[in-house]
């Protein structure tokens, strides 16, 4: 029975879409209040993508081209973020901390709209295979889903579930300068499925569009290749079951991978067309053991294993996509209905987690590397273990499927329970529906809960409720803080700053970089080899001095700082500090010879006379944490 109502008026009228326009309206606010006293992470964020997006601002050279951007000496402006970018836009058109903000948000009104747009076009197999006595009784596929009441009233429980797992997917935690590029997987995925079904041209052409038009809310190294990978192994094995080439995925690829070279043309100008060997060149991998290799694929499936995919998946989503997948699968094999397993879209999605999570192990093992290296030398050095990138949107995606074929068990149990149709109101019925909501509403209290990394939301919340309730100021700076624009413009107006060659100390390079000073030192993956080893003659008495920090620098070196030969640790950004003077441990000529005139400081340099270095001035300004000695080493 038609009810009348189309899929949108669900998703619209749904309580769950409610309360996501709630949640982003409260974190609209929160920011408005709190501005940049947030608290936001600083480890590959602040101390990189963040101060770029500023300095290339501060220089305007975002759309400029043969111009050089102001630190690590001065490195071609092709290194850094594609000005044509939906992220890059966003940092063009709003301040920068807006912009950061604007960025979380729209990350999660991507993840609902695209995780949405393909649940819709996968419903038949996200309800699950038929079986064989269905096949056997000649049933259309879940015929019984859209029966009478009932079949309206599951139409409802699948828009609000897709809804909500993709909220929980939006406001996971992941890289925040890829939160878009993160939220958009499942987009790419329905513009595919949509070209393969595509009835007419003109749905046709648009799909194509789309797919040339994606790479601008994604980033080609660390998601765009994997995606082209997986749309060449898809095309392979389609047209090998199909005993025929796949010509509408094949113009998918085309046009994806033209797409991808004209919005990041800077990346590959800078891949293809240059012969500078960079810092890729000598980065040191460690070789692991078999046992050590294993260890790091259970900690990737379990975890998510690296900082920037944390998907807190394994309180929740995890052990009920476990038991599902045992379950389901050992009544179809008890029942012989293998086709079954091998059909069901849960299965596909579980062996791809696997598959991403043994490629990422396997990057750790050196022969297969090496081999990789061989057969591509232009991916020398490049990091194929991002195929872990992909996980958080597949533990979630299994997480909605798993809840979604619960609510149906469900509702069929209290149908036959009840004698009625179980699309009726009441009290009953709404406990007999709960679990999945529950079940759901809890993985998504487990992620806005959890502390540290990229949490920024609770972590200001945490350090403002400390502050206002307890009376207690947090360790950790806020976004005003950690750059600390007004006493850097002090600064730079007393010692009258005319665009010198400056590195920082126990400071975050970014922290100059963001207020338009030019550094020697600096923080990315890409950069010359010759200067890296021009560079290493600064800071090569510290690194004598300090094991742990030679091979850091030696066998990575994306992080080019002035290291101590005191501590290990050289940067801390917190509000306390109690370092006493120290030395530095510099080879001052070699600073000189690379231009090098002022060092920013947050510590005394006990041997500034015999270095040759002037104490400008002792620095300090109201709503900063940092005292900074400002020393100069002449021309």
């Amino acid at each position: 029975m038609k009810t009348g109502k189309t899929s949108l008026d669900r998703y619209t009228r749904s309580p769950a879409l409610g309360l996501i326009l709630l949640f982003l309206a409260a974190v609209l606010v929160f920011y408005l209040v709190i501005g940049e006293n947030a608290r936001i992470a600083v480890a590959d964020n602040m101390d990189l993508f963040q101060a770029q997006y500023q300095m290339l601002k501060n220089e305007g050279i975002f759309f400029t081209q043969g111009s050089e951007a102001p630190f690590l000496g001065g490195i071609s402006r092709d290194v850094l973020p594609s000005e044509l970018s939906l992220t890059g836009l966003l940092y063009i058109l709003l301040p920068s901390f807006a912009a950061y903000v604007a960025l979380y948000l729209l990350k999660i009104v991507t993840a609902v709209v695209s995780f949405c747009l393909l649940a819709q076009e996968l419903k038949g197999r996200i309800l699950g295979p038929e079986s064989s006595a269905e096949r056997a009784a000649g049933r259309p596929e879940h015929a019984a889903f859209a029966d009478g009441g009932a079949g309206e009233k599951r139409e409802r429980a699948f828009a609000s579930l897709s809804l909500l797992c993709g909220f929980a997917y939006g406001i996971l935690n992941l890289f925040p300068s890829f939160g878009i590029c993160f939220a958009s997987i499942p987009l790419i995925l329905w513009i595919i499925l949509r070209l393969e079904r595509a009835s007419g041209k003109k749905e046709f052409l648009l799909c194509l569009a789309g797919c040339f038009l994606y790479p601008l809310v994604s980033y080609f190294s660390y998601f765009g290749l994997f995606i082209l990978a997986y749309m060449a192994a898809a095309f392979l094995l389609v047209s090998i079951c199909r005993k025929k080439p796949d010509l509408r995925l094949l113009a998918a690829i085309v046009c994806m991978s033209a797409g991808s070279i004209l919005f990041e043309y800077r990346l590959f100008r800078s891949m293809l067309f240059s012969d500078e060997i960079t810092i890729r060149s000598t980065m040191v991998i460690a070789d692991l053991s078999a046992g050590e290799i294993l260890s790091q694929i259970r900690d990737v499936f379990l975890t998510g294993g690296a900082m920037h995919t944390q998907s807190m998946h394994r309180t929740i989503v995890l052990p009920v996509c476990v038991v599902y997948f045992l379950g389901a699968n050992l009544v179809r094999i008890f029942r012989k209905d293998l086709r079954a397993v091998r059909e069901d879209v849960f299965n596909l999605g579980a062996l791809t987690l696997v598959f991403n999570s043994v490629v990422y192990g396997m990057y750790y093992c050196g022969p297969f590397r090496r081999l990789v290296e061989a057969l591509v030398p232009p991916l020398e050095g490049w990091q194929f273990g991002r195929t872990s990138f992909f996980n958080p949107f597949l533990w979630y995606a299994l997480f909605f499927i798993v809840l979604v074929r619960l609510y149906g068990a469900l509702d069929a149990a209290y149908e036959k329970r009840s004698g009625k149709d179980s699309g009726a109101a009441g009290m009953a019925a709404r406990l007999y529906h709960l679990p999945p909501y529950l079940l759901v509403l809890l993985s998504i209290l487990v992620i806005l809960k959890m502390p540290g990394g990229y949490n920024d939301l609770y972590n200001t919340a945490h350090a403002e409720a400390n502050r206002l309730l307890r009376g207690v100021e947090e360790d950790s700076l806020t976004y005003r803080e950690f750059y600390s624009e007004d006493l850097f413009d002090a600064i730079l107006e007393d010692i009258g700053y005319e665009g010198e060659w400056s590195a920082a100390y126990d400071l975050y390079p970014a922290t100059l970089e963001y207020n338009g000073i030019r550094t020697l030192d600096g923080y990315l993956g890409f950069y010359s080899q010759e200067y890296k080893d021009s560079f290493r003659k600064i800071i090569a008495p510290a690194l004598a001095k300090q094991e742990p920090s030679r091979q850091y620098f030696d066998a990575w070196g994306a992080r080019c700082y002035l290291y101590s030969g005191t501590n290990v640790i050289t940067v801390e950004p917190t509000r306390s500090f109690h370092h006493n003077e120290e030395p530095l441990d510099i080879d001052p000529d070699a600073f000189r010879a690379l231009g090098g005139r002022y060092i920013f400081s947050r510590i005394k340099f006990n041997n500034a006379d015999a270095l040759g270095l002037v104490l400008r001035g002792t620095y300090e300004a109201p709503g900063s944490p940092y005292v900074l000695y400002v020393y100069d080493a002449g021309e």
